[in-house]
């Protein structure tokens, strides 16, 4: 395996990990909402349907990143989430008559 190959292979890998539609279709819902979380978004719910990309701009709906690392990553990914998420539509539409909408749960400082 080439140096270069290597490289391309890590970076799909690194972008398939973030992506929105693989976050919140093939993780459970806890796993899908923690990252949300972590990120202090200001998003409540996500719909199943076009997951991934409300996953996405519930992050571009967050606190502000102090080095705007996380921007561009976002952005690229909203083209491969779209992409992803029209191949999952009919089992997230399934999902979301099923399931509903993935609840993000705040818990304030105090409790």
């Amino acid at each position: 395996m080439t140096i270069k190959m290597a490289v391309s292979s890590g970076a799909l890998s690194l972008v398939l990990a973030g992506c929105g539609t693989v976050t919140t279709v093939l993780q459970d819902d806890t796993a899908a909402t923690q990252s949300l979380r972590r990120q202090k978004t200001y998003c409540q719910s996500i719909p199943r349907v076009y997951s991934g990309l409300a996953h996405d701009f519930c992050l571009l709906h967050a606190a502000p990143d102090p080095t705007g690392f996380l921007v561009p990553f976002v952005l690229l990914d909203m083209t491969l989430s779209g992409v992803l998420d029209t191949v999952v539509l009919p089992y997230t539409i399934y999902r979301q008559g099923v399931d509903g909408s993935l609840r993000i749960y705040w818990q304030s400082a105090n409790g």
